[in-house]
């Protein structure tokens, strides 16, 4: 799968409802937008993600939100991924066991707490250097082959990722990538995500 990624930036442009209309046409079923922020109020992102859920049932694109549980299940978003400031897996698991829950990690223990405590996917980075974690040094994807050898769950790999690292990636054994500015910041988003699918379909033998 090929997972784009959002930020406060992203969602603060004007035009984001349009570009994420495209991207969720364009990656269908084997593709997830996932609905994150830190500053932008839950009004705004219920307003957002109520759009994400008519598109993702008309799409068959994933709509994910990050962390927000009460949005999602507000806006009728049935998967969430959490974070280390999130609400325990586990908890969420007992709570809402509805929701499809996926967990960000950056460890084999944290991937493998994250599989037992009822996880259905990580979300493992960082893969390579990236701007959004300046001077910070990537797992590598050496790490994250480690993280999805130790863990029977699909290991999404995000930092950096490219459509010419997705065959990288996908040998490391991760089951998809995400990225927010590959295809975000992408002149045209909807030709990106085809370029990311297509990287991942190559090394699949799709077509």
């Amino acid at each position: 799968m090929v997972h784009a990624v959002t930020n406060d930036e992203v969602l603060l442009r004007d035009d984001f409802l349009d570009l994420a209309k495209a991207v969720m046409a364009t990656l269908g079923p084997r593709g997830a937008v996932h609905l994150r922020a830190r500053w932008i109020s839950a009004r705004r992102l219920y307003e957002i993600g109520l759009r994400l859920a008519d598109w993702e049932r008309e799409s068959g694109c994933w709509a994910i939100v990050n962390d927000r549980i009460d949005v999602a299940c507000a806006a009728g978003i049935g998967s969430v991924q959490l974070t280390s400031r999130s609400v325990p897996v586990a908890d969420a698991v007992r709570e809402w066991p509805a929701l499809r829950i996926g967990a960000s990690v950056h460890s084999v223990a944290d991937a493998i707490t994250a599989e037992e405590s009822g996880a259905l996917w990580c979300v493992a980075g960082s893969a390579f250097p990236t701007s959004s974690h300046p001077g910070q040094a990537p797992a590598g994807p050496e790490a994250l082959e480690e993280i999805a050898g130790a863990v029977g769950i699909p290991v999404i790999a995000i930092g950096g990722v490219s459509p010419e690292s997705v065959a990288q990636l996908l040998r490391a054994g991760v089951h998809g990538v995400a990225t927010i500015s590959g295809i975000w910041h992408a002149p045209d988003v909807g030709q990106a995500a085809r370029h990311y699918l297509s990287a991942y379909d190559a090394h699949e033998g799709v077509g």
